[in-house]
Order: structure tokens, then sequence, then C-alpha cells
């Protein structure tokens, strides 16, 4: 079946979704995974061999005519869209439902699927105007799923930060988009590279989609709307939403002529953007933080290998290109998968326990083995182990970096850096989840709250579930994933039409299968001796303290204390203390909060400098025409005091 029906199919559910979400969240849920489905059919059949799609009307909306356009680019993101939006509202049936939240649950499945609709038409737009349109709708979409709880301040402020932010981005895209019209005569979009002129309109895209992808300094908004947001609101907003950045990034990078710095700047960036979204994770004690941080350097990675593509592009150093793009490729889709799934266990914790601080939780392994294990394998996926799909995608990126370096070419200065940082990067995401898991899951509760958790029900298990397994699959099987994301890279640059498999990954593919296996044994011989040994349990050695208690366990912030002062200069840490006086102290505290750096002592002191002004600009609009004729006076009187100094000097 061509796309075309399947696509027209998923429109007109998702539009019907829009209007049962009010009323019906059965229905909704319904149209929902058929519309989610046929988008996936559509996408699917494309990336395995079909023709692109096109559709173009004379209708016009917003005077110019439809044009739609699914090819290999498109379809790769547009399936992500449509698998993680499938699991999020079968999750959201239960975490999000009529019984726990009768007011906003309704108000959510409806801008949920208009969510979905508008990402849809940013990813098949091929006219720069409705783009924008499109681009304006989903984030209007992203803002009211952010808000939900709008009856609490916080989550005000982070829907109201990320709504500023975005459209900071979008006044960016729409001098880009205009421009871009002004200097071609049209709004169509297109491969333009012979086009020299418009290579430096390349920096208003780069700030537009960047700061909506949260690439460094441009995050200032993700990491309150993706803590604050439902969970998943944030599995979405971190597994798609800011990958739609990424996909602009993509589609101007083979489209138009670039800057010569542009491959420079981007891998640059990149490795900022990794090596301080997983120092700011790991200092994090508000779950959710920590993983919005690790999406952050999450996108860093994916930049490394697009700047790295693009090096190889002017260079004209094809194989490791390849390799870097594929890689780049591959880690959008294994991030959306396994960061949906963290966001996914993250909301069970918070279902079951009410809170997000890691330091009131501890031992839930007990009550949510589900979500224990299922949140284990996505750390370990994330922290980018064999065998498991983020090694797969890091692999390759590291592959095609240690090839440019050996190839002795310039691309080697940028290269070399940037697979030292990746290295530095990928130890400190693994310290992150083992934090993140010790402090969850494992040791004993250290609340009520934790002591009496439970495990999430059946509609939320069931989609992490299929996250786990797609997670799986990937790793095990790489190969058959890698025509996928070929087929893609194609579309993005020409020369790459002909990609054959890398014969080490088959090699590859053979031994994660064989590590699943041992890992699998070994973990089924732990459970099995645990089972059967009947030992009593007891808390862990306290060095013969009189009195244990759970308080006794390292905390998040002792946990993360030495990457702390590593990156104190970038952190700046605030600290209050208390020390303990007298020979039996009653009181003694220490608190510490990681700011947000760039937002809160950089932007924030700017924008208040800004608004002081303005307000101080404001006064002089009062009403008053004889003051404005004084103003207009003063004025003429200052340019004619310049130009006769001017005529005499």
């Amino acid at each position: 079946m061509t796309p075309g029906p399947l696509l027209l199919g998923a429109a007109a559910g998702l539009a019907a979704g829009v209007v049962a979400g009010r009323w019906n969240a059965r229905v909704w849920l319904a149209l929902t995974l058929v519309s989610t489905a046929a988008a996936l059919g559509a996408a699917g059949s494309l990336l395995l061999g079909g023709a692109i799609w096109e559709f173009v009307s004379t209708f016009p909306i917003a005077g110019q005519p439809l044009h739609l356009r699914l090819d290999a680019v498109s379809a790769l993101f547009l399936a992500l869209v449509a698998i993680v939006g499938g699991a999020g509202s079968v999750y959201a049936h239960e975490y999000w439902s009529n019984q726990d939240y009768p007011q906003s649950a309704p108000r959510g499945r409806m801008w949920w699927s208009a969510l979905l609709l508008s990402m849809g038409g940013v990813l098949l737009s091929w006219n720069g105007l409705h783009f924008l349109i499109a681009w304006e709708l989903f984030t209007v979409a992203a803002f009211f799923l952010i808000t939900l709880e709008r009856q609490r301040r916080d989550v005000r402020a982070a829907g109201w930060l990320y709504l500023s932010a975005s459209h900071l981005g979008t006044m960016c895209l729409f001098a880009f988009f205009a421009a871009l019209a002004a200097r071609t005569g049209s709004w169509e979009l297109g491969p333009m590279r012979e086009r020299t002129e418009l290579a430096p309109l390349f920096w208003l895209a780069l700030v537009g989609f960047g700061l909506k992808a949260g690439m460094f300094p441009l995050h200032i908004w993700l990491p309150s709307a993706h803590a604050n947001a439902p969970s998943h609101v944030s599995a979405i907003m971190s597994g798609v939403t800011i990958k739609l950045g990424i996909y602009g990034l993509l589609r101007t990078t083979g489209w138009l002529p670039l800057p010569v710095a542009a491959p420079w700047i981007l891998i640059g960036l990149g490795a900022i953007t990794a090596l301080f979204g997983i120092a700011f994770a790991f200092a994090q004690s508000d779950l959710k933080r920590l993983l919005a941080y690790c999406s952050v350097e999450n996108i860093g990675i994916i930049l490394i290998g697009l700047g790295g593509a693009l090096l190889a592009v002017a260079d004209g150093h094809a194989v490791w290109g390849r390799l870097l793009l594929a890689g780049a490729l591959f880690h959008v889709w294994n991030h959306g998968l396994f960061k949906s799934l963290l966001f996914f266990g993250a909301g069970s914790v918070l279902h079951a326990t009410g809170t997000r601080e890691m330091s009131r939780l501890g031992g839930l392994w007990r009550a949510m083995p589900w979500t224990a294990a299922l949140f284990a394998l996505g750390a370990a996926a994330i922290s980018g182990l064999p065998p498991l799909n983020g090694f797969i995608s890091e692999w390759l990126v590291y592959l095609g970096l240690f090839d440019a370096v050996t190839g002795r070419s310039p691309a080697a200065w940028a290269a070399m850096p940037a697979a030292i940082i990746l290295g530095i990067t990928g130890a400190l995401a693994l310290a992150t989840f083992v934090k993140a898991g010790a402090m969850i899951f494992l040791g004993a509760p250290r609340t009520a709250a934790a002591r009496h958790a439970h495990e999430c029900g059946p509609w939320m298990r069931g989609p992490m579930l299929v996250l786990a397994i797609l997670c799986v699959a990937i790793a095990l099987a790489p190969v058959v994933f890698w025509p996928l994301v070929a087929r893609a890279s194609g579309a993005w640059q020409p020369m790459w039409t002909e990609m054959p498999v890398p014969a080490s990954l088959f090699t590859l593919g053979s031994l994660q299968i064989a590590l699943a296996g041992l890992a699998l044994a070994a973990g089924l011989t732990l459970w099995w001796r645990a089972r059967g040994a009947g030992a009593p349990r007891h808390l862990t050695w306290d060095c013969a303290y009189a009195a244990p208690s759970a308080r006794m366990q390292y905390s998040s912030g002792s946990f993360a204390g030495i990457a702390g002062g590593w990156f104190a200069w970038l952190l700046q840490p605030q600290r209050q203390l208390r020390r303990p006086r007298g020979l039996f102290p009653a009181i003694a505290t220490r608190v510490e909060r990681v700011p947000e750096t760039v937002l809160e002592l950089i932007f924030t002191p700017v924008a208040t400098v800004i608004l002081q002004v303005s307000t101080a600009v404001r006064r002089l609009q009062h009403g008053r025409l004889q003051y404005y004729i004084a103003y207009v006076v003063v004025a003429l009187a200052g340019l004619g005091s310049i130009v006769v100094l001017g005529g005499r000097s």
C-alpha cells in the first residue's frame, strides 16, 4: 500500500482524536493507536524500498499552495513519532486517567492528538510558510501539555519559559525562511546547494533549530519543562519533540550551501553540549531533571555525528563521514526509545511514591520489580553499554571519529578532541545512572512513601515493555535496521546513496547476541540462588553502628560530590551549612542546590536589565501631545548639532 492513503488515514484519525479526547478516553485511545499504526506503516513502507510520496494541491493555505512530501529522512522521524506517540497514548490511559485527573485528563488527550498531528505536519511540509505554521502549532500544543497541572506555580513558570524560548527560536526560523523566500522568489523548499549566497542564512537556522533541540547553551527551557510536565509528555518531548530540531538541521545542511566554519562549529557545539549536559545531569537530585539533562547530552552526541559528516562532505572523505552520519541517525532512534522508556519508568516511580527526589526513595526494587528491571535496561542503554542499542550508535560515531583521526586530514583536529570528550561523557553517563539506579531502587527505603510503593498497572507496564524490546532488537540485529538508516543517509546526501553494511557490524551483532545470552544466564542464576537460599535480610554493614537506619546511606548529593568538585566552575553549587555545636547538638543542616547556571546567572540578569530599560522607556509614552512635540524638537536639535560639528571637522 502506498503511503498516501495511510497518511490520510493517520491525519483523519488524529484530527478525530482531538475532538474525541474531550469526551471518551477509550474512543480516543483507539483512534490514536490506529492513526499511529497508519503513520508507522507509511513510514515503514517508504524506508523498506517504497517510492517517495508527494502531494501538491492548488488549494492555498495562507496564500501558498499545499505541498506535502515524504522521503526517507522525514519517514525515519515519522516512524519514531508514531512509535513513541502510540506508546505514550497507552501509558497515559492509566498514568493520567479520568479518575485521577478529571479536569486535565480530557484536555491532555486533546492536546496530545494535536501535538502528534502537528509534528507530522512539520515532517511532511515542503513549503517554508506551512512548515512555520505546523512548527508553531506543535509548540503551542506542547505548551498546553506541559502546563496540564497549571495550578502549580513551578509548572506555570516552566511552561512560560518553554513558550518564550520557543518563540525566540520561531522568530529566528521566520527570519530564516522569509530571507530564503525573498532571495529565491518562492516559499518552496528543496535542494539549493548551487545558491552560494544563501550560506549565511545557516546561522539563523542553527539558533532556531538548536534552541528546539536543547543545544547548549540554548537548552535553558528544557530541564524545567521536562521535569514539570506529566511523565508521558516528558517522554515524547525528550524522545521525539527535541529531535525535530535535529530534523531541521538535517534538512538545512542537506539542502543549502554552508559557511566554511559550519561543520567545525557543529562538532564543537556537539562536544560542549554532550560534556556539559552530562555534568549537570550527574549533579541533579531530581530524577526527571536528571533525565532532562541527559537529553542535552545525547543531542550533543547527535551533533558530533552530524558535524563530522559535514566535515567529511567538505573534505571528500565519504567512508568515515557515512559512519558518523549513520551513528547520528541511529542515535536519533536509540535515544528516542530508551529515553522514553526511562521517563516512563520515572513516571511509574512518581505515580507510586509521589516524589521525584531521589534522596527520598530507595529500596523500590522489592515493590516495583518490573519498573526496576526496565529502568535498569534503559539506564544501561543510555550509558552506551553492550549489549544494548545505545552502544551501537555510539560505536559508529567512535568508529567514524577514529577513522577521521587516522586519515590525517584537517578534520582530525576536530575529531580527536571530540572522541576524547565523548569518552569522558560516556564515563560520566555510566556514573550518573549508577547513582540514579542505586538511589531509587537499591538500599533501604528512606521515607514512608518509598516503603509503601506499589508496581504500576498493565497500561503503564506494556508500553515500557514494547520500548525495551525495541531497544534489545536494534542492539542484537543492527544489520536489519542498517538499510533504513542507509536510505535516510542517501536522501540527505545523494553522494551516499549506496551505503553498504560495514563488515564489522555483522561481527558486532554476533558479539551482542553472545553478551546478551551471557547476561541473561547470569541474571537467571543470581535470581534462582537468591530465591532458593532463604537467607535472612539485613541492612548493609554499617561499621558496627548500634542503631542502623536508612539515613546512613549515601544521598544523591554525596554520591555526586566528586564530579561536583570537578565541574564546580560550571555548576556553581549554592550551599547552606549549619554545623553541629556543643556536646549534644540538636540541629545540623547542610543544603546544596545546583542552579540552572546559564539561565539564572546569565540569561536572567540580562533579561532583568532589558526589562528595567523597557519599563523606563515606557514612561515616555503617557499620551501628552506637548511632550511628544518636545521630544521631536530635542531630537532635531541633537541631529542639527551633529551635522554642524561634523561639517566643522
